[in-house]
């Protein structure tokens, strides 16, 4: 029987943490812990994975790795899903006292959302897909609305719903039409099915269809995005954290396994052949429109929502380019959402840290002055911005090098180009935001009067910004580790 839970050890982890808070917050009125008990606990899981990878010892019973992957590149993106969910907790420990938000049903929906995001990034069945990303979606629908008084929140969160809502259907009936084609719902069975020509054509090209819309709508591409400025917006900052990194994340880990796994051969098309250039144009229409949309935001948080589509279309470049270059591309995509995750949590974070007295720093005016006054609550939001936009020596600098050095490889220069002049207009709205931190006087009643101090934030912060920095300064440690796991997953 223990023998069986081989491979499982983090997932485990995760379940009985979730257990153990829930029951502490059943029993107890202190609720003080609850945050560092969270983080502790995922920062534990992601040391449990490394250490696994590390050390090698991978093997798992069939039982298991017929639904669940136990290789590198499930480890890997264990270790992103568990470290972006943890800095999460620690922001939140923060945010939700400072509110008068906190309550114990928080932490339990955060781990267990983790815990799908963990089991949806392992996936290789695609009843395993449907069980993990529906265990995370409902945990993530609920963290939007937790803010239950608010107007916004309400609206974000029932806008995700309904739209994963149907997003969730069409998986079911891409599913349902892939089996009928290949007879086969595991992905080497798939890809088997699909590479001898064994599998209807027509029905596995309209199931690739609808999967692929089903998981684009997870990561936010263009034209799937449309829950994603008001979902951001809506929910409290460590939600919008956790949403933009370990949600996304998982959904990711899931595409790369759906498309370079289970459809590595590609399918024949009448107009294309195999699914690289569907993903060349989402890639292209993404980057473009969620530059341009940022732009015209006055809300800092919807400006990171729209750049967080434009990121997604970064990745997409890369994914375009496994089937030419493999694990070049791979390794590249896992790169790149390693630096997402901690730059991402540094930009949240901050405005975490410059609001204060029940109030939120979310436009551009509630920042006016705020460097020159408390250095200390900007500077990590300069860090994290501008590893967003791609200066070196940040992690995000790398990213970006490795994802567009992928697409030029793989012969798509003029998508590499179009991501830099995307990446360009990107700059604009990210200065904008330093411009207005360090040479703009802040406009009367502005919630960054008196900053929140909370050892909980400053932590998340300073985690976060070394490893920006070390990401930056010491790339090819973690290319290593990326490319480790992307030649374990494609053999």
């Amino acid at each position: 029987m223990i023998n069986d839970l081989v491979g499982l050890e983090h997932l485990l982890l995760i379940v009985v943490a979730g257990l153990s808070i829930m029951m502490v917050d059943a029993f107890s009125k202190d609720q003080a812990g609850l945050a560092l008990t969270t983080a502790i606990s995922l920062f534990a899981a992601a040391a449990v994975s490394g250490m696994v990878a590390v050390r090698g010892d991978i093997a798992a019973p069939e039982l298991i790795t017929r639904y669940l992957a136990v290789d590198e590149l499930g480890l890997f993106f264990d270790v992103v899903i568990c470290v972006g969910a943890g800095l999460s907790a620690l922001l939140a420990g923060g945010y939700l006292k400072e509110h008068g938000l906190e309550r114990g049903e928080f932490y339990v929906l955060l781990i267990f959302t983790t815990f799908g995001a963990m089991v949806l990034a392992r996936a290789v069945d695609l009843l395993s897909v449907f069980l993990g990303l529906e265990t995370m979606s409902l945990g993530a629908y609920a963290l939007v609305a937790y803010r239950r008084t608010s107007a916004r929140a309400v609206e974000g969160a029932v806008k995700y719903f309904l739209l994963g809502s149907f997003a969730a259907a069409i998986l079911l009936f891409g599913s349902a039409l892939l089996y009928g084609a290949t007879g086969h719902t595991d992905f080497a069975g798939i890809q088997e099915a699909v590479g001898s020509g064994a599998a209807d054509p027509t029905l596995t090209i309209l199931a690739l269809v609808m999967i692929l819309v089903s998981l684009a709508f997870k990561v936010g591409v263009v034209p799937f995005h449309m829950w994603v400025p008001d979902s951001y917006e809506g929910a409290v900052t460590p939600v919008t954290t956790f949403m933009s990194v370990a949600v996304k994340a998982a959904a990711f880990a899931v595409l790369v396994r759906v498309l370079a796994g289970a459809f590595g051969d590609e399918v024949s098309m009448d107009l294309f052949t195999g699914w690289t250039p569907v993903i060349v144009l989402l890639a292209a229409v993404t980057m473009v429109w969620g530059n341009l949309a940022a732009l015209a935001q006055s809300s800092v948080k919807r400006m990171l929502a729209y750049s967080s589509v434009a990121h997604t279309g970064y990745v997409l470049v890369a994914l375009a380019a496994t089937y030419a270059v493999g694990s070049i591309a791979v390794s590249a995509v896992l790169y790149y959402v390693a630096a997402y995750t901690v730059s991402n949590v540094l930009a949240f974070g901050s405005l975490v840290l410059m609001g204060s007295k029940g109030k939120e720093a979310v436009s551009y005016e509630d920042l006016a002055g705020a460097g020159r006054r408390h250095p200390a609550a900007a500077v990590p939001f300069v860090v994290g911005v501008l590893s967003l936009l791609g200066m070196p020596p940040t992690a995000g600098f790398f990213g970006k090098y490795y994802v567009f050095s992928a697409a030029v490889q793989a012969g798509m220069v003029w998508l590499a180009v179009l991501g830099v002049l995307a990446s360009a207009v990107g700059a604009y709205y990210y200065l904008k935001v330093i411009v207005y931190l360090f040479m703009r006087e802040p406009q009367e009643g502005a919630p960054i009067a008196v900053p929140m101090r909370s050892g909980y934030v400053t932590v998340a912060l300073l985690l976060a910004g070394l490893y920006v920095v070390l990401m930056g300064v010491t790339p090819g440690r973690y290319l290593d580790l990326a490319i480790s796991a992307a030649n374990g997953f494609l053999g």
